[in-house]
């Protein structure tokens, strides 16, 4: 049997006090929409259609996937108007149709999965996702007869009181057989809100003696609705919680958990051991074995196995090898590449940079635009001026070159292999091969010179 699914996003979410649009907003690094649709993908759809209303454009942007096709719906007219608008893209699709909430971040593929199971074995036309909620307020309430068949969902505000103490209610998810979609041009307008509730299919379905059916298998934590910045917050506490606990389960060792930041799309090899108040953000790829110090931050960026990140370091954007040591204190900015066994130390910045396999900046270093060789030994205080004032330029240090303390190397420059740069120098030329370069100004000695001037401010003080 095949499967589609309807994503419906075209809500305003006026209540979150913000220009970007509600499904836009972030969870755990990803859009709650972008979530929604992962669930989708898991389902293996032959198709899945976002309905999107006046911020279409934006979600496309941020979406930038082939496998979604968009609907729109011009004028917020309820849940019911919103899959009508999605009618056209499903007018050549032949199975079930899984309608999901963009809002949802946290529903889960094995409960759509074990639904649309419970759908297919009892060969109904229409099928609710329904849990029990310990403060049903807010929710629609599934409304069964005396032997328990599904007759209609009832909204909140519409609810009689015998209706209101039930706790059964609707996650917002359904299944439906395309062959009913027509149901849709049966639901009446709701005067009071001006909408079509897509509620009101079931008792359409109902009513003409289809088969429908309410499976109650959702939590109430899973098909939470986000509406507010504080339900922001509290869905992405519960979905840190499931990301952090899927790598332990997975062999990540963490110190202190809940002090960690770790987004959805991030990767960690088992026996990475993570400390406390580590951040790992975008699509961030973390070897075996490796270990990350407190106060961390690392973003789209491939760490090796064995690497130790010290502590208060920022990585973003770059790749750090193999067993290489990076900080504390280190800024690894975009674009830059550290070597297989290469040590880059306290307070040293790189900025596209190369550094090669076992090459060593232990600390108090500047490397900006850079591509430097094997077994390079860089000296505290090392400069690159990459920085005309109009355009960077690359400095190229080959293997085995030594770099003394507190020099200069002005780019465009190149340093040939083996040589030696004596400390205190300012390189403006390039250095042969295996050569020696020294760029001091020459030393003066004055000797007595401050005994003389301490005698002479002596002599001026006693003399006022």
């Amino acid at each position: 049997m095949k499967t589609a699914c309807v994503i419906l996003a075209a809500g305003l979410g006026k209540r979150m006090n913000s220009s970007v649009p509600k499904v836009l907003h972030r969870i755990c690094g990803i859009t709650m929409i972008r979530s929604v649709i992962d669930t989708a993908q898991k389902l293996n759809p032959e198709k899945i259609v976002v309905v999107a209303g006046k911020h279409i454009e934006l979600m496309k942007d941020s979406i930038g996937s082939k496998d979604v096709t968009f609907a729109l719906q011009e004028e917020p007219k309820g849940t019911g108007h919103a899959v009508s608008c999605a009618r056209d893209a499903l007018s050549r699709f032949k199975g079930d149709i899984v309608i999901l909430n963009g809002d949802t971040p946290l529903v889960g593929p094995v409960t759509i999965k074990k639904f649309l199971r419970l759908h297919r074995k009892d060969g109904n036309v229409l099928s609710v996702l329904s849990f029990a909620a310990d403060k049903p307020d807010n929710y629609g309430r599934v409304i069964r007869n005396g032997s328990g068949c599904l007759v209609s969902v009832v909204e909140d505000k519409d609810a009689g009181p015998a209706q209101k103490a039930i706790r059964e209610v609707n996650s917002g998810v359904y299944a439906i057989k395309s062959d009913i979609l027509y149901l849709l041009d049966a639901i009446k307008i709701n005067r009071s809100k001006n909408e079509y509730y897509l509620t009101d299919i079931v008792a359409e379905a109902f009513a003409r003696g289809l088969r429908t059916a309410a499976y109650c298998i959702g939590t109430e934590e899973e098909f939470m609705g986000i509406n507010t910045k504080e339900e922001l917050h509290t869905a992405s506490c519960l979905m840190k919680k499931r990301v952090i606990h899927t790598w332990i389960d997975k062999g990540v060792n963490f110190l202190d958990a809940d002090s960690v930041s770790i987004d959805a799309d991030v990767a960690i090899g088992k026996d990475t051991t993570i400390y406390p108040n580590v951040h790992l953000e975008g699509r961030t790829r973390i070897g075996d074995g490796a270990t990350i110090y407190p106060n961390v931050r690392i973003r789209n960026s491939i760490v090796g196995s064995g690497v130790a990140v010290k502590d208060s370091t920022v990585i973003e954007d770059s790749r750090v090898g193999d067993r290489a040591s990076v900080g504390p204190f280190a800024h690894i900015r975009p674009g830059s590449e550290i070597g297989v066994d290469a040590r880059v130390g306290n307070f040293v910045e790189l900025k596209k940079a190369v550094i090669g396999k076992g090459s060593k900046a232990s600390h108090l270093s500047y490397l900006g635009d850079a591509k430097i060789g094997k077994g390079v030994n860089i000296g505290a205080g090392t400069i690159t001026c990459n920085y005309d004032g109009v355009k960077k330029h690359l400095t190229i240090i080959a293997d085995g070159v030594f770099v003394g303390s507190d020099s200069q190397l002005v780019a465009p420059v190149r340093v040939g292999k083996g040589a030696y740069i004596g400390a205190g120098s300012t390189i403006t030329k390039d250095v042969p091969p295996w050569a020696l370069a020294i760029g001091r100004a020459e030393q003066k000695t004055i000797r007595d010179w401050a005994r003389k001037r301490k005698l002479r401010v002596r002599g001026q003080k006693s003399k006022g």
